[in-house]
């Protein structure tokens, strides 16, 4: 029986966060998973959390997107995009 494994979103060709990425930057990730586009997948806790990441890093309409997005989402699923953005905080 073979198990599908999804590569990671660097080999698949999408940009991954860094611990430079300016707000912009994130905010430009966080829309590519918020619509689906660029090949990134249609994910809303990536989106959240890149948002979150680009917002404290500056970016005044990733604070925007956030709000909307989070409307969008059940309370859990924005929990766990803020526990994934203290996450990559902790390790960037």
């Amino acid at each position: 029986m073979m198990m599908s494994i999804e590569p990671p979103a660097a080999v698949m060709g999408l940009p991954l966060p860094s611990a430079e990425s300016t707000g912009d930057e994130l905010f430009r990730m966080g829309m590519l998973y918020s619509t689906g586009q660029g090949g990134a997948p249609l994910d809303y806790v990536s989106a959240h959390m890149l948002f979150n990441l680009a917002a404290m890093r500056g970016s005044v309409e990733a604070k925007v997107y956030r709000k909307e997005l989070s409307q969008e989402m059940a309370s859990e699923d924005v929990a766990e995009a803020q526990r994934q953005a203290r996450q990559w905080l902790a390790h960037g």
